[in-house]
Protein backbone atom coordinates (compact mmCIF):
# COMPACT_ATOMS: atom_id res chain seq x y z
CA UNK A 1 0.00 0.00 0.00
CA UNK A 2 1.36 3.42 -1.00
CA UNK A 3 1.68 5.81 1.94
CA UNK A 4 -0.28 9.08 1.90
CA UNK A 5 2.79 11.41 1.60
CA UNK A 6 3.89 9.39 -1.44
CA UNK A 7 0.45 9.69 -3.04
CA UNK A 8 0.46 13.46 -2.46
CA UNK A 9 3.90 13.78 -4.04
CA UNK A 10 2.86 11.74 -7.08
CA UNK A 11 -0.25 13.83 -7.56
CA UNK A 12 1.80 17.02 -7.46
CA UNK A 13 4.43 15.71 -9.87
CA UNK A 14 4.11 16.69 -13.52
CA UNK A 15 5.31 14.38 -16.28
CA UNK A 16 5.96 15.77 -19.75
CA UNK A 17 7.08 13.77 -22.76
CA UNK A 18 9.69 14.57 -25.37
CA UNK A 19 8.23 12.76 -28.37
CA UNK A 20 11.08 11.41 -30.47
CA UNK A 21 9.82 7.97 -31.39
CA UNK A 22 12.19 5.30 -30.08
CA UNK A 23 14.22 8.02 -28.32
CA UNK A 24 11.25 9.54 -26.48
CA UNK A 25 11.67 10.20 -22.77
CA UNK A 26 9.85 11.76 -19.82
CA UNK A 27 10.57 14.97 -17.94
CA UNK A 28 9.57 14.70 -14.28
CA UNK A 29 8.86 17.97 -12.45
CA UNK A 30 8.16 17.99 -8.72
CA UNK A 31 9.57 18.21 -5.20
CA UNK A 32 11.93 15.78 -3.46
CA UNK A 33 12.31 13.69 -6.60
CA UNK A 34 16.07 13.08 -6.49
CA UNK A 35 15.75 10.83 -3.45
CA UNK A 36 12.92 8.76 -4.95
CA UNK A 37 14.24 5.35 -6.06
CA UNK A 38 11.01 4.51 -7.88
CA UNK A 39 11.54 7.30 -10.40
CA UNK A 40 15.21 6.89 -11.19
CA UNK A 41 15.46 3.09 -11.07
CA UNK A 42 12.99 2.51 -13.92
CA UNK A 43 15.43 4.29 -16.26
CA UNK A 44 18.60 2.40 -15.27
CA UNK A 45 19.40 -0.58 -17.48
CA UNK A 46 22.12 -2.35 -15.44
CA UNK A 47 23.67 -2.37 -11.98
CA UNK A 48 26.58 -0.17 -13.10
CA UNK A 49 26.02 3.55 -12.45
CA UNK A 50 28.45 6.46 -12.66
CA UNK A 51 27.31 9.71 -11.03
CA UNK A 52 29.09 12.76 -12.44
CA UNK A 53 28.69 15.89 -10.33
CA UNK A 54 30.78 18.82 -9.13
CA UNK A 55 32.33 20.08 -5.92
CA UNK A 56 29.46 22.50 -5.27
CA UNK A 57 26.59 20.05 -5.72
CA UNK A 58 28.18 16.93 -4.21
CA UNK A 59 28.01 18.09 -0.56
CA UNK A 60 24.39 19.14 -1.02
CA UNK A 61 22.69 16.38 -3.00
CA UNK A 62 25.01 13.47 -3.78
CA UNK A 63 23.99 11.50 -0.68
CA UNK A 64 20.31 11.82 -1.58
CA UNK A 65 20.92 10.39 -5.03
CA UNK A 66 23.11 7.62 -3.59
CA UNK A 67 20.31 6.75 -1.17
CA UNK A 68 17.94 6.29 -4.10
CA UNK A 69 20.42 3.91 -5.75
CA UNK A 70 20.78 1.38 -2.96
CA UNK A 71 21.64 -2.00 -4.45
CA UNK A 72 23.41 -0.62 -7.52
CA UNK A 73 27.12 -0.69 -8.27
CA UNK A 74 27.66 3.06 -8.00
CA UNK A 75 30.81 5.09 -8.57
CA UNK A 76 31.03 8.86 -8.29
CA UNK A 77 33.17 11.45 -10.05
CA UNK A 78 33.32 14.94 -8.53
CA UNK A 79 34.58 17.58 -10.96
CA UNK A 80 35.58 21.21 -10.36
CA UNK A 81 32.75 23.70 -10.76
CA UNK A 82 32.71 26.30 -13.51
CA UNK A 83 32.32 26.98 -17.22
CA UNK A 84 36.11 27.17 -17.57
CA UNK A 85 36.25 23.41 -16.91
CA UNK A 86 33.85 22.55 -19.74
CA UNK A 87 36.62 21.11 -21.90
CA UNK A 88 37.69 17.98 -23.73
CA UNK A 89 40.30 17.39 -21.01
CA UNK A 90 37.59 17.27 -18.33
CA UNK A 91 35.47 14.89 -20.39
CA UNK A 92 38.52 12.62 -20.62
CA UNK A 93 38.41 12.22 -16.84
CA UNK A 94 34.87 10.86 -17.23
CA UNK A 95 36.14 8.31 -19.75
CA UNK A 96 38.89 7.45 -17.27
CA UNK A 97 36.31 6.73 -14.56
CA UNK A 98 34.33 4.40 -16.85
CA UNK A 99 37.47 2.51 -17.81
CA UNK A 100 39.05 2.34 -14.35
CA UNK A 101 35.89 0.75 -12.94
CA UNK A 102 35.49 -1.56 -15.97
CA UNK A 103 32.05 -0.26 -16.84
CA UNK A 104 30.47 -1.47 -20.08
CA UNK A 105 28.05 -0.01 -22.58
CA UNK A 106 25.01 -0.86 -20.46
CA UNK A 107 26.29 1.34 -17.59
CA UNK A 108 24.25 4.46 -16.88
CA UNK A 109 25.76 7.90 -16.38
CA UNK A 110 23.81 10.26 -14.11
CA UNK A 111 24.61 13.94 -14.65
CA UNK A 112 23.90 15.66 -11.31
CA UNK A 113 24.51 19.38 -11.65
CA UNK A 114 23.96 22.45 -13.75
CA UNK A 115 24.35 22.97 -17.45
CA UNK A 116 28.10 22.37 -17.50
CA UNK A 117 27.79 18.96 -15.85
CA UNK A 118 24.80 18.05 -17.98
CA UNK A 119 26.51 19.03 -21.23
CA UNK A 120 29.77 17.25 -20.40
CA UNK A 121 28.09 14.18 -18.92
CA UNK A 122 25.85 13.84 -21.94
CA UNK A 123 28.77 14.25 -24.33
CA UNK A 124 30.80 11.65 -22.46
CA UNK A 125 27.82 9.27 -22.54
CA UNK A 126 27.41 9.84 -26.28
CA UNK A 127 31.08 9.01 -26.93
CA UNK A 128 31.97 6.22 -24.49
CA UNK A 129 31.75 2.91 -26.33
CA UNK A 130 29.73 4.83 -28.94
CA UNK A 131 26.94 5.53 -26.52
CA UNK A 132 25.80 4.59 -23.03
CA UNK A 133 22.52 5.56 -21.32
CA UNK A 134 22.44 8.76 -19.26
CA UNK A 135 20.03 10.58 -17.00
CA UNK A 136 19.82 14.33 -16.49
CA UNK A 137 19.30 15.57 -12.92
CA UNK A 138 19.62 19.36 -13.33
CA UNK A 139 20.27 21.42 -10.22
CA UNK A 140 20.13 24.97 -11.58
CA UNK A 141 17.11 26.79 -12.95
CA UNK A 142 18.87 27.34 -16.26
CA UNK A 143 19.59 23.65 -16.67
CA UNK A 144 16.06 22.71 -15.61
CA UNK A 145 14.32 24.90 -18.18
CA UNK A 146 16.76 24.56 -21.03
CA UNK A 147 20.04 22.66 -21.26
CA UNK A 148 18.89 19.38 -19.69
CA UNK A 149 16.12 18.94 -22.28
CA UNK A 150 16.69 18.27 -25.95
CA UNK A 151 19.90 16.26 -26.15
CA UNK A 152 22.42 18.98 -26.94
CA UNK A 153 25.70 17.93 -25.35
CA UNK A 154 29.23 19.19 -25.71
CA UNK A 155 32.19 21.24 -24.55
CA UNK A 156 33.75 24.59 -25.31
CA UNK A 157 36.76 25.46 -27.43
CA UNK A 158 38.91 28.58 -26.84
CA UNK A 159 37.68 29.94 -30.18
CA UNK A 160 33.99 29.26 -29.59
CA UNK A 161 31.40 28.00 -27.13
CA UNK A 162 29.88 24.52 -27.53
CA UNK A 163 31.78 23.89 -30.74
CA UNK A 164 32.50 20.23 -29.93
CA UNK A 165 29.55 18.02 -29.14
CA UNK A 166 26.76 15.70 -30.21
CA UNK A 167 22.99 15.39 -30.20
CA UNK A 168 22.33 12.61 -27.69
CA UNK A 169 19.07 12.21 -25.81
CA UNK A 170 18.84 11.20 -22.11
CA UNK A 171 16.73 8.38 -20.72
CA UNK A 172 14.83 10.92 -18.63
CA UNK A 173 15.12 14.34 -17.00
CA UNK A 174 14.40 14.60 -13.27
CA UNK A 175 13.64 18.18 -12.20
CA UNK A 176 13.46 18.60 -8.44
CA UNK A 177 12.28 22.14 -7.75
CA UNK A 178 13.39 21.91 -4.10
CA UNK A 179 17.07 22.00 -5.11
CA UNK A 180 16.59 25.64 -6.11
CA UNK A 181 16.51 26.48 -2.38
CA UNK A 182 20.32 26.24 -2.33
CA UNK A 183 20.87 28.06 -5.63
CA UNK A 184 22.57 31.42 -5.14
CA UNK A 185 20.83 34.58 -6.30
CA UNK A 186 23.15 35.14 -9.26
CA UNK A 187 22.51 31.63 -10.61
CA UNK A 188 18.76 32.04 -10.10
CA UNK A 189 18.79 35.23 -12.14
CA UNK A 190 20.88 33.53 -14.82
CA UNK A 191 18.22 30.85 -15.12
CA UNK A 192 15.49 33.45 -15.42
CA UNK A 193 17.21 34.74 -18.57
CA UNK A 194 16.35 31.50 -20.35
CA UNK A 195 12.83 31.56 -18.86
CA UNK A 196 12.28 35.05 -20.31
CA UNK A 197 13.63 33.84 -23.65
CA UNK A 198 10.74 31.35 -23.96
CA UNK A 199 8.25 34.19 -23.57
CA UNK A 200 10.04 36.21 -26.22
CA UNK A 201 10.30 33.50 -28.87
CA UNK A 202 6.88 31.90 -28.81
CA UNK A 203 4.61 32.85 -25.93
CA UNK A 204 3.54 36.49 -25.48
CA UNK A 205 1.08 35.56 -22.72
CA UNK A 206 3.91 33.93 -20.78
CA UNK A 207 6.04 37.04 -21.28
CA UNK A 208 3.26 39.16 -19.75
CA UNK A 209 2.90 36.65 -16.90
CA UNK A 210 6.62 36.97 -16.21
CA UNK A 211 6.34 40.76 -16.10
CA UNK A 212 3.64 40.39 -13.46
CA UNK A 213 5.33 37.63 -11.44
CA UNK A 214 9.06 38.40 -11.56
CA UNK A 215 9.15 39.47 -7.91
CA UNK A 216 7.47 36.22 -6.87
CA UNK A 217 9.93 34.15 -8.91
CA UNK A 218 12.90 35.95 -7.40
CA UNK A 219 11.45 35.23 -3.95
CA UNK A 220 11.60 31.49 -4.85
CA UNK A 221 7.90 30.82 -4.64
CA UNK A 222 7.90 27.13 -5.54
CA UNK A 223 4.45 27.15 -7.08
CA UNK A 224 5.43 29.98 -9.42
CA UNK A 225 8.79 28.40 -10.22
CA UNK A 226 7.18 25.04 -10.94
CA UNK A 227 4.66 26.68 -13.24
CA UNK A 228 7.40 28.54 -15.12
CA UNK A 229 9.59 25.44 -15.41
CA UNK A 230 6.69 23.36 -16.72
CA UNK A 231 5.78 25.97 -19.33
CA UNK A 232 9.38 26.26 -20.55
CA UNK A 233 9.92 22.50 -20.67
CA UNK A 234 6.65 21.98 -22.54
CA UNK A 235 7.68 24.56 -25.13
CA UNK A 236 11.11 23.04 -25.56
CA UNK A 237 9.75 19.50 -25.74
CA UNK A 238 7.38 20.53 -28.53
CA UNK A 239 10.12 22.31 -30.47
CA UNK A 240 12.61 19.45 -30.07
CA UNK A 241 9.99 16.91 -31.15
CA UNK A 242 9.45 18.95 -34.30
CA UNK A 243 13.15 19.53 -35.05
CA UNK A 244 15.52 17.37 -33.03
CA UNK A 245 18.79 18.36 -34.69
CA UNK A 246 18.19 22.06 -35.30
CA UNK A 247 17.68 22.02 -39.04
CA UNK A 248 14.73 24.38 -38.73
CA UNK A 249 12.49 25.75 -35.98
CA UNK A 250 14.70 24.61 -33.08
CA UNK A 251 17.10 27.42 -33.99
CA UNK A 252 14.73 29.96 -32.42
CA UNK A 253 15.82 28.66 -29.01
CA UNK A 254 19.10 30.47 -29.72
CA UNK A 255 17.63 33.97 -29.45
CA UNK A 256 20.41 36.15 -28.02
CA UNK A 257 22.87 33.27 -27.98
CA UNK A 258 25.09 34.35 -30.88
CA UNK A 259 25.73 37.66 -29.14
CA UNK A 260 25.92 35.89 -25.79
CA UNK A 261 28.40 33.25 -26.87
CA UNK A 262 30.66 36.00 -28.20
CA UNK A 263 30.56 37.62 -24.75
CA UNK A 264 31.37 34.34 -23.00
CA UNK A 265 34.18 33.41 -25.38
CA UNK A 266 35.64 36.89 -25.60
CA UNK A 267 35.55 37.58 -21.87
CA UNK A 268 36.94 34.19 -20.85
CA UNK A 269 34.65 31.31 -19.88
CA UNK A 270 33.24 31.75 -16.39
CA UNK A 271 33.47 35.53 -16.20
CA UNK A 272 29.85 35.83 -17.33
CA UNK A 273 27.33 33.13 -16.50
CA UNK A 274 25.62 31.77 -19.59
CA UNK A 275 22.28 33.31 -18.62
CA UNK A 276 23.89 36.70 -18.03
CA UNK A 277 25.42 36.65 -21.50
CA UNK A 278 22.11 35.52 -23.03
CA UNK A 279 20.28 38.40 -21.30
CA UNK A 280 22.65 40.91 -22.87
CA UNK A 281 22.39 39.10 -26.19
CA UNK A 282 18.59 39.20 -26.15
CA UNK A 283 18.70 42.97 -25.58
CA UNK A 284 21.10 43.34 -28.50
CA UNK A 285 18.89 41.14 -30.67
CA UNK A 286 15.93 43.32 -29.71
CA UNK A 287 17.85 46.45 -30.67
CA UNK A 288 18.74 44.96 -34.06
CA UNK A 289 15.12 43.87 -34.57
CA UNK A 290 14.09 47.49 -33.94
CA UNK A 291 16.61 48.71 -36.53
CA UNK A 292 14.96 46.35 -39.01
CA UNK A 293 11.57 47.93 -38.25
CA UNK A 294 10.17 44.86 -36.49
CA UNK A 295 10.03 46.11 -32.87
CA UNK A 296 8.99 49.47 -31.50
CA UNK A 297 10.93 51.52 -28.96
CA UNK A 298 8.41 50.51 -26.30
CA UNK A 299 8.89 46.82 -27.17
CA UNK A 300 12.64 47.13 -26.67
CA UNK A 301 12.11 49.03 -23.43
CA UNK A 302 9.88 46.21 -22.12
CA UNK A 303 12.49 43.61 -23.03
CA UNK A 304 15.36 45.46 -21.39
CA UNK A 305 13.23 46.20 -18.33
CA UNK A 306 12.25 42.58 -17.65
CA UNK A 307 15.86 41.39 -17.78
CA UNK A 308 16.85 44.19 -15.42
CA UNK A 309 14.02 43.27 -13.04
CA UNK A 310 15.37 39.73 -13.03
CA UNK A 311 18.69 41.08 -11.75
CA UNK A 312 20.52 40.56 -15.03
CA UNK A 313 23.01 42.73 -16.92
CA UNK A 314 21.79 44.33 -20.13
CA UNK A 315 25.01 45.95 -21.33
CA UNK A 316 28.03 44.02 -22.67
CA UNK A 317 31.57 44.20 -21.27
CA UNK A 318 33.58 47.18 -22.45
CA UNK A 319 36.64 45.07 -23.28
CA UNK A 320 35.12 43.58 -26.46
CA UNK A 321 35.53 45.58 -29.65
CA UNK A 322 33.18 45.40 -32.62
CA UNK A 323 35.84 43.41 -34.47
CA UNK A 324 36.05 40.99 -31.51
CA UNK A 325 32.30 40.51 -31.62
CA UNK A 326 32.22 39.95 -35.37
CA UNK A 327 35.09 37.44 -35.17
CA UNK A 328 33.39 35.33 -32.50
CA UNK A 329 29.96 35.67 -34.10
CA UNK A 330 31.48 34.62 -37.42
CA UNK A 331 32.19 31.19 -35.94
CA UNK A 332 28.62 30.60 -34.77
CA UNK A 333 27.10 27.21 -35.64
CA UNK A 334 24.06 28.81 -37.34
CA UNK A 335 26.15 30.63 -39.95
CA UNK A 336 25.89 29.60 -43.58
CA UNK A 337 28.65 30.07 -46.18
CA UNK A 338 30.51 32.45 -43.92
CA UNK A 339 27.51 34.75 -43.39
CA UNK A 340 26.35 35.60 -39.86
CA UNK A 341 22.80 34.34 -39.28
CA UNK A 342 20.84 35.59 -36.26
CA UNK A 343 17.57 34.79 -34.55
CA UNK A 344 15.62 38.04 -34.29
CA UNK A 345 12.14 39.03 -33.16
CA UNK A 346 9.22 39.81 -35.45
CA UNK A 347 7.38 40.88 -32.30
CA UNK A 348 7.39 40.06 -28.59
CA UNK A 349 6.33 36.42 -28.50
CA UNK A 350 7.47 35.47 -32.00
CA UNK A 351 11.04 34.78 -33.13
CA UNK A 352 12.12 34.38 -36.74
CA UNK A 353 14.30 31.62 -38.11
CA UNK A 354 17.95 32.59 -38.72
CA UNK A 355 18.43 35.26 -41.33
CA UNK A 356 21.45 36.87 -42.86
CA UNK A 357 21.80 40.27 -41.24
CA UNK A 358 22.87 43.51 -42.84
CA UNK A 359 26.39 44.01 -41.49
CA UNK A 360 25.98 47.78 -41.23
CA UNK A 361 22.91 47.37 -39.00
CA UNK A 362 24.67 44.75 -36.90
CA UNK A 363 27.66 47.05 -36.43
CA UNK A 364 25.28 49.88 -35.51
CA UNK A 365 23.74 47.71 -32.78
CA UNK A 366 27.16 46.71 -31.46
CA UNK A 367 28.38 50.30 -31.45
CA UNK A 368 25.21 51.50 -29.74
CA UNK A 369 26.19 49.20 -26.86
CA UNK A 370 29.57 50.85 -26.50
CA UNK A 371 31.85 48.67 -28.62
CA UNK A 372 34.44 50.37 -30.78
Amino acid sequence: MIQLPKIIKLLKMKVLNVDLGERSYPIYIGSDLIADPEIISQHIKSKQVLIVTNETIAPLYLDKVLHSLSGYQVQTLILPDGEQYKTVDTVTTIFDAFLEHQYGRSATLIALGGGVIGDMGGFAAACFQRGVPFIQVPTTLLAQVDSSVGGKTGVNHPLGKNMIGAFYQPECVIIDVQVLSTLDDRQLSAGLAEVIKYGLIRDPEFFSWLEQNMTVLLARDYAALSSAIERCCLAKAQIVAEDEKESGVRAILNLGHTFGHAIESGSGYGVYLHGEAVAIGCCQAADLSRRLGQLSDSDVDRIVAIFQRAGLPTNPPDNLSTDDYLAFMGRDKKNIDGNIHLILLARIGWAELPLTVNTDLLVATLESYGTV
